[in-house]
């Protein structure tokens, strides 16, 4: 049996609820702080609200498990504003990871410092456009990463379990920070890192820089504030890790043969930027060193027309790297499932979990 999950809308509803209570309080900061704030409340539009559904799954695993969720659950406020402070620190992420890899656009629509820049181009404002979208751009992340801060707190006071709960979040913030880190420095360090070695090195890009931060956190984090003893947070972790690996690995699929219409970025976008993915690593292994040189001077070239992305992309199949990969999801995505079995998490809630599971894997966008 699957579980009623916890509505999302009601995690919309607490993003909305506190960005209105914002700009209330900023209610005197002149035009151009509306406008900041509406370039965060752009930020925080749209996506799959992933971070926020494993919250509040995890949460409802283990209170299931309690008997302490309804049939029909709504989580108490605690949870709602963790999980939407999940988002926003999502938001915050996106805007700086599109500001280092200076990509246009997000979701089909131009990334926050590309839109800051024509916002100043279109206010007839003083000054270089560019520079000041992306000077914009940093502030407007910085300011998602305090508001989620502000908004997971404001849901923790008086919560039972407030304690667990931030050491969770705490965490995460600094294990993704460390992950973005690795991934901008492995565009530059593959050089003088052993050929061997690049596939695990790009493993614990994705498992910092994403698995923990996009699945495994946000099922601890919910499951925190029910109450999680040791076996429930660590067959949650032991579930949420390879899952979180096997979403970067569909993630990186998509970064080079998604359809642009579908994911909102251009086709191969992740070959432009230089990704030193698992795709990346496994198609160096079989290239001879004549063609790997070649191969590794185009990635990370802005400047790829789509005749060269599509020979770099029929280059990663004739080497049997995409099909690698697509055996890695699989074989993540079964480690995951045997973690739920027989764990002392509510059964509807296991149900959902495997629903979860196969969304944040075989998707397209």
């Amino acid at each position: 049996m699957t579980a009623s999950p916890v509505p999302i809308e009601a995690v919309s509803q607490r993003l909305e609820r506190f960005v209105a209570d914002q700009r209330a309080q900023w209610r005197d900061g002149g035009a151009e702080t509306a406008a900041f704030f509406d370039a965060a409340a752009a930020a925080l539009t749209g996506g799959k609200r992933l971070r926020a559904r494993f919250c509040l799954t995890g949460w409802q695993a283990v209170a299931e498990h309690r008997g302490g969720a309804p049939r029909s659950p709504q989580a108490p406020d605690e949870v709602l504003a963790a999980a939407a402070a999940l988002e926003i620190f999502h938001a915050a992420a996106l805007v700086h990871d599109d500001l280092i890899d200076n990509s246009d656009t997000r979701r089909g629509h131009p990334a926050a410092h590309r839109a800051l820049e024509s916002a100043h181009r279109t206010s007839r404002w003083a000054g270089d456009a560019a520079a000041f979208g992306r000077s914009a751009a940093i502030l407007l992340g910085d300011l998602l990463v305090a508001w989620s801060d502000d908004l997971l707190e404001e849901g923790l006071q008086g919560a039972v379990h407030a304690a667990s709960a931030r050491a969770v979040y705490a965490l995460m913030r600094r294990e993704v920070t460390v992950g973005q880190f690795l991934d901008i420095a492995e565009e530059a360090a593959f050089v003088t890192a052993p050929d061997d070695e690049h596939a695990d090195r790009a493993l614990r890009v994705a498992s910092l820089k994403s698995a923990r931060y996009s699945i495994q956190h946000p099922l601890l984090l919910g499951a925190a504030l029910a109450g999680a003893d040791e076996r429930q947070s660590a067959a949650l972790a032991a579930f949420g890790h390879p899952l979180g690996l096997a979403f970067q690995l569909r993630d990186d699929v998509l970064g080079v043969f998604g359809d642009a219409a579908v994911t909102g970025k251009p086709s191969g976008d992740d070959l432009r930027e230089g990704k030193r993915t698992l795709l990346i690593a496994y198609t160096r292994e079989r290239l001879a060193p004549g063609a790997r040189q070649v191969f590794d001077e185009l990635i990370g070239d802005p400047s790829l027309d789509a005749g060269q992305i599509a020979a770099l992309q029929q280059t990663i199949a004739d080497t049997g790297a995409l099909e690698r990969v697509e055996q890695a999801i699989t074989r993540f995505a079964d480690e995951a499932d045997r973690a739920l079995r027989g764990a002392p998490l509510g059964t509807p809630a296991v149900g959902a979990l495997r629903d979860l599971a196969r969304d944040a894997t075989a998707r397209t966008a």
